[in-house]
């Protein structure tokens, strides 16, 4: 009966699955069990080689080297079906890695003259195990191995390249008394489309390019014997030269600027441009920004927009973080909004009243990954006469359609809510918009702490800032001591549980188109993304971004003091593991859904996933504990 239930274990699992049934008894019989408590070295980097092939029966492993400065490389998480000590086995001189049990483990062990019977005579055994291991994992070097597979990638530049490792050493400057006739003749003598100006104790005050001589000077016919700080620009954005450069990349794209300073010890060390990107990295999110700012048409737009797309696969190639990702791709999408809203605002003429425009949901929180749903919406001026209510009614209707059909033709869909600013709901006056959060937060019904979720994660894009300002601070003096409204927010917050059974299993579709698969935004990163937001509202946090809520939270709220770090890394896994996954389906030609199959994960990968549900599950039960004291977990 043992011989059996040993025979049916190896079944399962590759490479054993695909020898006969003879040979997997002959296995069996030489085969022995071993437990191993939680925590035990059952085999030590550099140590002694094994003298086993273990197959993990029940519990699991984490597989980790040791740097030279004793620092822990995780390699691999292991659990029922793996098999370690292959390699040292093989090897007979060391073991190639720390091998320690997580949990109470039992293995099975196959003794080395078995292995060995079984590489000489079934070629798929051999080819399973060289493949699966070899190629992997023998001498590679600590610098290859990923700690976070999710996290990290060798090939990254623009994230491992820190600005002072390529800007100019020396920086051609020039005193602010210098005449602008010798600005020019400098840097046509260097060859430089750049020169900072500088007081007389050296500090920056000012650059000049040489789209500076072309507009202020040669088109306007200006004097070159003129003091160049005439014509310098003197908003100077610097980074510092520890900085990475997709920091400064992201700097550049906010500011819409192509050259930025570098400093070190609050002295002027170097100056970045464009150029210095495309040089570093083939390509730069610079040149797509630069595109879509030369385009005069939403038709000069549609092109562009398909770049956005090929730059995540670029980062994603980099290693770059979540952050990362969303960060720099938000600007991007910023910019092309902003150019979309331009060329209609230059189409319908001036507006007959100040506006904003403004975006919420994952555009409003920075989050966007592939082009997701329009959310926006429109905020203008309250009218102060029956005329002017008429001429922005009509002015902002057909204003609002034809940035929703700009924005369609760009590649971004309709919002299937109909949460945009050409539903008339979603353009109204100051006013308006001040009611409709007033009533949310006073008359707490489903609907309004569901547009409540949405609507709340605002930010202002275009337009006239100020209104946006207004609406948030109104929001915040409404949330005042209203508990009602937080404990039906926080009751939404605890009901969407993360996809994790009480037995550490995943809870995935049982049918369907999606079956054995999970639905990664709706049950991981929405239920993330709401209880740091209701985190948000509780003490009054202006930020919308989740990991910007984080970090001001980390200092004032209990949850977050805690579980704050945690947090922060469960979203940006979960966000890096749907990006890929889109990223994935695109590549295959097939449109991108949040859908994952966690069979398809890395061991690694799903220890880190199953670790995500789990911490998200216990916030959930801290804030239910917090909304309905003695109440105990919600599982």
């Amino acid at each position: 009966m043992v011989l059996e239930d040993e025979v049916g274990f190896l079944k399962k699992f590759p490479p054993f699955q695909f020898l006969d049934e003879t040979t997997l008894e002959t296995v069996s019989s030489t085969m022995s069990t071993a437990t191993y408590p939680k925590d035990t070295l059952i085999l030590k980097h550099n140590g002694p080689p094994s003298e086993y092939l273990r197959i993990i029966k029940k519990g699991g492993v984490k597989v980790s080297r040791t740097a030279a400065d004793g620092q822990e490389i995780i390699i691999d998480y292991r659990g029922e079906g793996d098999t370690f000590g292959f390699l040292s086995l093989i090897g007979k001189d060391k073991a190639r890695a720390n091998i320690v049990a997580v949990d109470d483990t039992v293995c099975y062990l196959i003794n080395k003259e078995t292995v060995l019977k079984l590489l000489e005579s079934h070629s798929v055994f051999t080819e399973y195990f060289f493949k699966s291991h070899l190629e992997k994992y023998i001498d590679k070097p600590l610098g290859d191995i990923q700690n976070k597979p999710l996290y990290r990638n060798p090939d990254s530049v623009l994230f491992k390249t820190r600005v002072e490792d390529i800007a100019l050493k020396e920086v051609l400057t020039v005193r602010e008394d210098a005449t602008i006739q010798e600005s020019a003749k400098i840097m046509a003598k260097n060859k430089v489309s750049s020169l900072i100006i500088v007081s007389g104790e050296e500090l920056p005050l000012g650059i000049v390019t040489d789209r500076d001589l072309r507009e202020k000077v040669v088109a306007r016919g200006r004097d070159a014997s003129e003091p160049v700080k005439n014509i310098m620009s003197r908003s100077l954005i610097r980074v510092d030269a520890r900085d990475f450069c997709y920091e400064a990349v992201l700097k550049m794209i906010q500011n819409n600027i192509h050259h930025i300073i570098v400093m070190k010890n609050n002295m002027l060390k170097g100056i970045l441009t464009n150029h210095d990107f495309m040089i570093l990295q083939g390509t730069s999110p610079l040149s797509v920004v630069r595109d879509i700012e030369s385009q005069q048409s939403v038709e000069g737009l549609i092109p562009e927009s398909k770049n956005i797309n090929k730059l995540i696969a670029l980062l994603l190639k980099e290693g770059a973080r979540a952050s990362n990702i969303t960060g720099i791709i938000t600007e991007i999408n910023d910019r092309l909004l902003k150019k979309i809203l331009e060329i209609t605002e230059r189409e319908f003429g001036p507006p007959p009243l100040p506006y904003c425009w403004i975006v919420f949901g994952s555009e409003g929180r920075k989050e966007q990954t592939y082009k997701t749903d329009q959310d926006n919406a429109i905020i203008y001026s309250d009218p102060q006469t029956e005329e002017e209510t008429k001429a922005a009614g009509n002015y902002f209707s057909a204003f609002a359609v034809s940035v929703k059909d700009a924005l369609l033709k760009c590649g971004f869909p309709l919002c299937q809510g109909d949460y945009m600013a050409s539903n008339p709901k979603w353009r109204q006056p100051l006013a308006t918009w001040k009611e409709y959060f007033s009533q949310w937060i006073y008359t707490p019904t489903s609907e309004a702490i569901l547009a409540s979720c949405i609507l709340f994660d605002f930010r202002p894009v275009y337009g006239n800032f100020t209104l946006a300002d207004k609406l948030r601070e109104h929001l915040h003096e409404r949330l005042k001591n209203q508990d009602m409204f937080l404990k039906l927010m926080a009751q939404l917050t605890i009901k969407l549980r993360p996809p994790i059974s009480f037995f550490k299993s995943f809870i995935v579709e049982k049918s369907g188109e999606h079956k054995n698969k999970l639905n990664l935004k709706f049950t991981c990163l929405a239920p993330l993304v709401n209880m740091v937001r209701l985190f948000s509202l509780e003490k009054n946090i202006r930020e919308t971004s989740t990991l910007d809520r984080l970090l001001v939270l980390r200092d004032s709220h209990r949850i977050v003091m805690e579980n704050g770090e945690d947090l922060e890394h469960a979203f940006e896994f979960l966000t890096l593991l749907r990006i890929r996954q889109q990223h994935a389906l695109i590549e295959a030609g097939v449109e991108p859904d949040n859908f994952i199959d966690p069979g398809g994960l890395s061991n690694f990968e799903r220890k880190v996933f199953k670790e995500s549900c789990q911490l998200i599950a216990k916030v959930q039960d801290l804030i239910n504990r917090k909304y309905n004291p003695g109440t105990g977990s919600i599982m």
